[in-house]
């Protein structure tokens, strides 16, 4: 998982050095890329008699976990266009507190204290973030940008709830490439004639292999054998490397109000499951 988020997080970085910034044609290409790349491995890797039977005979969770990486794929590159890197990568930061929400929604399971405290600390830090937005020149955008982009927490939330579900020992993978089409089809009307120069195709289809199909593989093999708020924690990464390598190597620096909205919604995870653990450790060693 942490070489899934240092994969994932170098999407900013390099959506900013295109000529296009057309959400929906880099959401065809990049989805289009990282479909093929997908289907190559598993072609490698099991044949297309076994791909083939593998699909026919997939559960439900596998056309639910597909649906979700679509929404995942979409909303996050039509967010990088509408908003900063920064902010795109805050909001999708949330999926932690996004599953422990459907854990008490759907599973009726209970939070303790400390969640409660950290979702709050959470809105705190989004609530700032909005404001902030409302008042830019360019906030009605970049605010569009964010509520877009507050679907991939949901996304992914639900997706690692499903694959974890599903458990190791269930062939997962070709859900991305799946997930991969249904985000192509999605998109492949409204942007159509999809054109980009070489140097986007280039880029796009770097993207699609090592961003997306990679790391996508990566993070279904990962998210079958960890817990979702493992997974989730570990996608931290993203949003502290997302923003570096867009500071550093586009020169899009986060305003104060960024990163004082950021820094409320880190704090409020990360504290939330390092409180987590060390109840957990204190309650083993008072049962040793």
């Amino acid at each position: 998982m942490v070489g899934v988020t240092l994969l994932w997080s170098v999407a900013g970085v390099v959506t900013r050095h295109l000529h296009r910034q057309d959400g929906l044609d880099l959401v065809f290409w990049r989805s289009s890329f990282a479909a093929l790349g997908v289907l190559a491995w598993l072609l490698w890797r099991q044949g297309p008699r076994a791909l083939t039977r593998d699909v026919r005979r997939a559960s439900g969770l596998l056309w639910l976990s597909a649906l979700f990486w679509a929404v995942m794929f979409t909303a996050f590159m039509v967010a990088l266009t509408l908003t900063t890197v920064a902010q795109t990568l805050i909001a999708d930061s949330l999926s932690p507190l996004v599953a422990a929400v459907l854990g008490v929604l759907v599973l009726r399971n209970a939070l303790p204290g400390r969640t409660w405290a950290a979702i709050a600390l959470a809105l705190v830090g989004m609530g700032w973030l909005v404001w902030q937005n409302l008042h830019d020149r360019n906030g009605t955008t970049q605010l569009l940008g964010m509520l877009i982009a507050l679907a991939v927490p949901f996304s992914a939330a639900a997706n690692w709830v499903s694959l974890r579900h599903a458990g190791a020992q269930v062939p997962m993978q070709a859900t991305v490439m799946i997930g991969a089409v249904f985000s192509v089809l999605a998109v492949v009307w409204p942007a159509w004639p999809v054109r980009v120069d070489l140097h986007d195709l280039l880029l796009l289809a770097f993207l699609g292999v090592f961003q997306l199909a990679l790391p996508g593989l990566l993070a279904v093999w990962a998210a079958q054998r960890l817990a979702p708020a493992e997974v989730g924690l570990l996608g931290l990464l993203e949003m502290v490397f997302g923003i570096l390598w867009a500071w550093i190597g586009a020169g899009e620096q986060p305003g104060n109000g960024t990163l004082i909205g950021g820094a409320l919604i880190l704090v409020a995870l990360v504290g939330n499951e390092l409180l987590g653990w060390h109840g957990v450790r204190r309650r083993g060693r008072g049962n040793a």
